[in-house]
């Protein structure tokens, strides 16, 4: 009888109401912690190509423009939407699938 490891479940709460999840309580946590673990996973992957990038340039050398340049493209697709520091930006700003506006609203006023 030992340790087995902890299991999660790879998916987000069945019970979680997005127009209102403050509802149940215990899914809007459960949900929170879904998101943060995907923005680790998504983290640690874009972790894991850059270091595959910054091998395949000390081994191409020169000529890692043109051999690298798949390994390159996957790290900065792997870039998109990864990070902690969109909360307070608007909608438009972080989402990769949204199109910005000709103008940006100005920020909210300081209370």
């Amino acid at each position: 009888m030992g340790f087995k490891g902890v299991k999660f479940d790879e998916g987000p709460p069945e019970d979680f109401d997005p127009a209102d999840p403050y509802k149940d309580p215990v899914a809007f946590l459960e949900m929170r912690e879904h998101i943060v673990r995907e923005k680790w996973v998504a983290i640690e992957r874009a972790k894991i190509l850059r270091e595959r990038v910054r091998q395949c340039y000390r081994r191409e050398g020169v000529n890692h423009l043109q051999n690298c340049r798949t390994a390159v493209r996957q790290y900065l697709e792997s870039l998109k939407g990864v990070g902690w520091g969109k909360d307070g930006r608007p909608s438009y700003a972080h989402d990769p699938k949204s199109t910005w506006p000709s103008t940006p609203p100005p920020p909210p006023p300081f209370k």
